[in-house]
């Protein structure tokens, strides 16, 4: 199978237009018929139908589609394995405020000449390794809540973030002026996280912290965003949320806000840097070695974990 013919047969599915795919490869409309017509040929099917607003794909066509775009990620796959370190380095923070995109700007300052594309997905840690899986991202960043031998063959984790936990509060809360706090503290304060989706390994860290310290975690109330939340809780002397210790948020100085540690014991949330093991990017084992050298574990008796942790 002709493999120009599949990703051109790509192209006019995600342009859908003969036209404008011809544009994206820069090629001739021609050049995207004969293609089109050779796979079609090749197949023994018809891939498209003409519609007044272009082209549509066919039974046979949607079919072929995701076994197309399969073909390609192999062959991007096998490009990459004899050529590495040809294109940036493809890593999922999950968002830019939390630890891991902390720590990827760090290990891009100790290796500015390693080219990184950084990128947000909106995924749990099932999707973020199926889109690692897949090729989409060369590593994640996720809370991993099965052992090594659940995970997917091809797949790696290692746990390379302890990240600990601020209570954010506004001025008027009664515990604004402690310079840490416990979590036998928090039990008898709402702590307020917003939208938090269940099933995600977020919502399952949360409900074993609030089972084991007897917290109250309120998720009840629409998602405004993150400037939103910070604005409640600075006009409010009750409300607090729980933020990782390197999460990086912004807020005028009038709300006066107020980052405490928990501590003793201080809960942790840990993240697996997780990759493909046939994946050859040499700045993928640059990561792992810097992520590696950066964590430093606290004492057992000095923190809590989940049971997964």
């Amino acid at each position: 199978m002709n493999l120009d013919a599949v990703r051109t047969f790509v192209a006019a599915v995600d342009a859908g237009q003969f036209q404008d795919a011809a544009a994206a490869l820069s090629i001739t409309q021609q050049a995207v018929s004969k293609r089109i017509a050779a796979l079609e040929k090749d197949l023994g099917v018809r891939l498209f139908t003409r519609t007044p607003r272009g082209i549509a794909l066919t039974v046979d066509g949607q079919t072929f589609l995701p076994h197309a775009r399969e073909l390609l990620r192999a062959e991007a796959r096998a490009d990459a394995s004899v050529r590495p370190g040809r294109r940036a380095l493809r890593v999922d923070v999950h968002s830019r405020r939390t630890a891991p995109a902390v720590l990827l700007q760090d290990f891009h300052r100790a290796h500015p000449r390693i080219e990184l594309d950084v990128v947000t997905l909106d995924a749990d840690v099932h999707a973020a390794m199926a889109a690692v899986e897949a090729g989409t991202v060369d590593a994640t960043f996720h809370a991993v809540t099965v052992t090594a031998r659940h995970l997917p063959a091809a797949i790696s984790a290692t746990r390379v973030i302890d990240e600990h936990h601020d209570l954010l509060v506004g001025p008027r809360h009664a515990l604004a002026n402690a310079r840490t706090v416990t979590p036998a503290q928090l039990a008898e304060h709402r702590i307020w996280m917003p939208g938090m989706a269940p099933g995600t390994e977020w919502a399952a860290y949360y409900d074993e912290l609030a089972a084991a310290f007897g917290l109250t975690i309120d998720l009840v109330g629409p998602v405004f965003g993150n400037e939103a939340l910070l604005a409640e809780i600075a006009d409010s002397a009750q409300l607090a949320t729980l933020a990782g210790e390197r999460t990086r948020y912004l807020w005028p100085d009038s709300y006066d806000l107020r980052r405490i540690p928990v501590r003793d014991p201080a809960p942790v949330y840990p993240m697996s840097l997780i990759w493909r093991d046939d994946n050859p990017h040499p700045a993928l084992r640059a990561l792992r070695e810097h992520l590696d050298s950066r964590r430093v574990p606290a004492p057992d008796a000095e923190v809590w974990l989940p049971p997964w942790g």
